[in-house]
């Protein structure tokens, strides 16, 4: 296996470990080379100038090298201006990591998921509601990887009020189904302003989610729903 060197990749840190004494393990999202790992010698000792910026949702820039699946990192570099996410919105930004870690193979190619990726963080970081930003993402990454949901043309005469998820045919007439005409207009447009569509867009993505996902649980999702209901007594 040859050496292989990439500078100055757009990058976002998914997620790290502890390495040894002074060192990290680091998953990031990459631009150009979708999802991999990282090795950062040394950031963790007290003068490391580079620990600051290997932190989720910053925008970097970073070099690496290596022959195996584990990189070592060369230099990282802030990459932009960026908002925080505080509050509910950090822990709705490690929902949408763990998302990637679930759905996006490593080395496997994704540069529209990298910009739905900053273009969802910036949502979550300026606006109220997270909820239309999450599922707006949710979409768009299920879409990028072949998962897309897709209505079925219904072939009557009468146009379908409802239609319910299949997972073999996507989104099918269905007159018991839960989804309105207006929700699956509104999926297709990805516009969540209206109130009952976002909430029969959240059920439906939870249960695409789950689907796909075999009865693994996402942690994220838990830590979440604690703080709803901990907000609400």
């Amino acid at each position: 296996m040859t050496e292989t060197a990439v500078y100055l990749q757009p990058a976002f840190v998914l997620q790290q470990r502890n390495f040894r004494e002074t060192s990290l393990i680091i998953e990031v999202l990459t631009r150009d080379f979708g999802r991999l790992s990282v090795l950062a010698k040394g950031v963790r000792k007290a003068k490391s100038k580079t620990a600051g910026l290997l932190q989720p949702f910053v925008p970097i820039s970073i070099s690496y090298v290596g022959k195996a699946e584990l990189k070592t990192l060369t230099t990282v570099e802030m990459a932009d201006s960026f908002a925080k996410l505080t509050g509910l919105a950090l822990y709705c930004g490690f929902y949408v990591n763990e998302l990637i870690g679930c759905f996006l193979h490593k080395h496997d190619p994704h540069p529209e998921v990298f910009v739905h990726y900053q273009s969802c963080l910036t949502r979550l970081a300026q606006e109220a509601t997270l909820e239309p930003a999450l599922r707006t993402f949710e979409l768009d990454l299920l879409e990028s990887i072949g998962y897309g949901l897709h209505a079925e043309t219904n072939k009557s005469s009468i146009r379908s009020v409802s239609y319910s998820f299949d997972n073999d045919r996507g989104l099918v007439a269905d007159a018991k189904g839960l989804l309105s005409e207006k929700t699956v207009q509104a999926i297709q447009l990805r516009q969540f302003n209206d109130s009952q569509v976002l909430s029969e867009v959240k059920l439906l993505m939870r249960q695409v989610i789950d689907t796909h996902l075999q009865g693994r649980q996402l942690k994220s999702r838990a830590v979440i729903n604690k703080l709803i209901k901990r907000s609400e007594t």
